[in-house]
């Protein structure tokens, strides 16, 4: 026996406006399922499973109309069919019908308009247009009273599930998906917080649900930083490729990346004249595009010969093909590590510090915004030196056991 209703704040959640969400309630076999509709008005503008006395209460009915209708179609469905009614995918697909006709806008919609609004670099705007998908794939954070604290909690827990896309090339040779990082994951909902900010202050919603979370999301423990070592650096400069070529230009601007530290929105908007010739070399203190952070620099012969090349200009290349190239010229120079446009800045940090900078100006270089930032190279290299340290000691004992024969 199926039985259906319209019910006012069945989940006793009134806002501070007194009004309180309107469901459709069904039940079926004494078992009742709640679909959420997004109407909201006061007890006493509701009557009879519908809106009475209210400013769009024709619009509100509408909207009830069509979800009742919905709701209780693909219940029916399952029904028929014998098969479990599952309440997430039935929400979905409601309100998917609900939004073709709708004018009002739902939360992703204004997602949409927000991002090419930001007051962000390219680069950083870049990250914002992934989250749309990720939050379309998860489908619990659709309208504006999905934003929830235990939504954002359950975003959270999907993110932990997503795999990055695979190629069909790498697939057929058994490469498994890879889940995202711990930093991929703070990246989303970093993006997702300044939007849900920039909604508070716009008065789409009362509080943004991160405040209550401070501290629960982390960027992760990062460490385990790859850098080229020298003879890898040498490797990859001495490189011949056909002039002209993409794969030339992309060597020449990791070199320049190597030498100077800047990360690749910086460094493809380079501009020469921002720079001070002193009598002995060209210095320059700026900004970092990405965060407004100060840094000093100095050009580095091999960064002065790329620019010389290039008259004093560096070439533009988007980052993708940029990181495709790198791919193929690490494979080139016998490289083992996966080069990738910012492996050069860390190669910069470490090549600055095992030749003697001290950390405190290596910071400056990279325009960290604090030394904690930079300590991770100097980790690195602490590493290493264990690591050779441990194999001196392994020659030793190898040594004294022949010794002793």
């Amino acid at each position: 026996m199926i039985t259906n209703a319209i019910i006012w704040n069945h989940r006793g959640r009134v806002g501070a406006d007194g009004k309180g969400q309107l469901e459709v309630r069904v039940t079926v076999d004494r078992k009742s399922y709640y679909f959420g509709t997004g109407v909201r008005c006061l007890e006493s503008e509701f009557a009879a499973g519908q809106v009475v006395n209210c400013p769009g209460a024709d619009e509100m009915n509408k909207r009830l109309a069509i979800i009742y209708t919905k709701v209780l179609a693909c219940v029916n469905a399952c029904v028929d069919n014998n098969v479990g009614i599952d309440v997430e995918s039935i929400r979905r697909d409601v309100w998917k019908t609900v939004e073709a006709h709708s004018d009002e806008p739902t939360f992703l919609n204004w997602v949409a308009e927000q991002i090419p609004l930001l007051s962000v670099s390219d680069g950083t705007r870049r990250h914002y247009e992934p989250l749309q998908t990720r939050l379309e794939a998860f489908g619990k954070i659709r309208r504006w009273q999905d934003i929830t604290v235990e939504n954002i909690v359950a975003f959270d827990a999907f993110l932990h599930t997503v795999t990055k896309p695979i190629s069909d090339a790498d697939r057929k040779r058994g490469v498994k998906p890879e889940k995202l990082s711990d930093a991929g994951i703070y990246n989303y909902h970093k993006c997702l917080k300044a939007l849900l900010n920039r909604a508070d202050s716009f008065g789409k919603i009362e509080r943004n649900p991160y405040e209550r979370l401070k501290g629960q999301f982390k960027r992760g423990e990062r460490e385990n930083v790859e850098y080229l070592t020298e003879d890898e650096m040498r490797a990859f400069e001495q490189l011949s490729l056909p002039a002209g070529s993409a794969l030339e230009v992309a060597h020449d601007l990791f070199v320049f990346q190597m030498y100077t530290g800047l990360p690749y929105s910086d460094a493809q908007a380079f501009n020469i004249g921002d720079y001070k010739w002193d009598g002995v070399a060209w210095n320059h203190i700026g900004e970092r595009i990405k965060t407004g952070v100060p840094y000093v620099s100095r050009l580095l012969s091999p960064a002065v010969a790329i620019l010389e090349k290039y008259g004093w200009k560096i070439p533009k290349m988007n980052n993708a093909d940029y990181n495709h190239h790198l791919k193929a010229l690490g494979q080139m120079a016998g490289i083992k590590t996966r080069l990738h446009t910012h492996l050069a800045r860390h190669t910069f940090a470490t090549f600055m510090l095992r030749n003697g900078a001290k950390i405190e100006n290596v910071s400056r270089m990279l325009g960290h915004t604090n030394i904690v930032q930079t300590q991770r190279y100097a980790k690195v290299l602490a590493k290493s030196v264990h690591d050779d340290f441990s194999a001196m000691e392994s020659r030793l004992k190898e040594r004294d056991n022949i010794t002793n024969l």
